[in-house]
């Protein structure tokens, strides 16, 4: 059954089955062409290349994600002003639109035409993302275990006891957070830094997903690329280029370890609102959840698909 509500009614998850009757309802009241759009990534969002046009279309695929879209707006608009090197919002446009009760927002296609980023790119964005003044509009304070409690509570289907394993770790980890001392200054972070959320773009690498940008601590952007290459391979050693670059070697931090399970909690409950709506997910998403509850720290990860 297509998964869509109307204006007003309270949202479900965006289901695969209804991403092409969103996505043609958006583009037909902007003006645009949906023909031949191609689904690049649905995991937090549908994310589709408008062949026709030269657009990104982003569908926020949950209400955790809704709840965010003003604030990415705001974070574009900000890193614009101060030329980052960051994807940039499709102009005259009233953004977000809206179809069916999701929220789509609208972006300048970044041609993948450049050498594939590296560790040191992301260093080199990140120390100047970092060095940039707060936005006008203030950002939200890092509180990343919201969503994650938020993701858990509007996910049917979950085993009980995998839904209490999931709210006991918000527990500790929160905890555990709170007595965590740093060793960088806090300040504006964009909350998703890994090697995934940088483009190759003909004119360098861009960053972009601004879902999580917050005001808070500078080593958690500085974390994902070190657990990706624990968990995920990366090659190239990625971790060594951006503590390097950036002038920080985060898994020489006491509070590394904290990190690195907040990290993998984040990426064992990134998908579950939409995991029923998107089947091709539930194989590595059970891997995940198994070895991140047995405490496996060396089991390697594949990204969602």
């Amino acid at each position: 059954m297509t998964n869509l509500s109307r204006p007003g009614d309270a949202s479900p998850a965006l289901g695969r089955d209804a991403v092409s009757t969103v996505l043609h309802a958006i583009c037909d009241q902007v003006g645009l062409e949906s023909a031949g759009a191609r689904l690049i990534k649905f995991t937090n969002n549908a994310v589709l290349d408008l062949p026709h046009e030269p657009i990104v279309v982003r569908i926020a695929g949950s209400q955790t994600v809704r709840d965010r879209v003003s604030k990415v707006i705001t974070v574009a608009e900000w890193l614009a002003r101060h030329r980052m090197p960051a994807v940039r919002l499709f102009p005259g446009i009233n953004q977000p639109v809206e179809a069916y009760g999701h929220l789509a927002t609208l972006w300048w296609r970044v041609s993948s035409t450049g050498r594939a980023p590296t560790g040191a790119h992301l260093g080199r964005i990140l120390r100047r993302y970092h060095s940039l003044p707060p936005p006008e509009t203030p950002l939200p304070p890092w509180r990343p275990l919201v969503p994650i409690r938020q993701r858990i509570a509007e996910t049917d289907g979950l085993p009980q006891e995998v839904v209490t394993f999931l709210e006991t770790k918000c527990e500790q980890l929160e905890e555990a957070v709170a007595r965590l001392e740093y060793a960088l200054p806090a300040g504006p972070i964009h909350g998703d830094s890994f090697l995934g959320n940088l483009i190759p773009g003909p004119e360098g690498a861009v960053i972009c997903d601004f879902d999580s940008a917050a005001y808070g601590p500078r080593e958690w952007d500085l974390t994902p690329v070190a657990v990706g290459e624990l968990r995920f391979g990366y090659p190239g050693n990625p971790q060594k280029k951006l503590a390097m670059t950036y002038g920080f070697d985060i898994t020489g931090w006491s509070g590394f370890p904290i990190f690195r399970q907040l990290r993998e909690l984040q990426l064992v409950t990134s998908v579950l609102p939409v995991l029923r709506g998107n089947p091709s997910l539930g194989d590595q998403w059970r891997h995940r959840m198994r070895t991140f509850r047995n405490g496996d720290l060396d089991a390697a990860w594949t990204p969602y698909r």
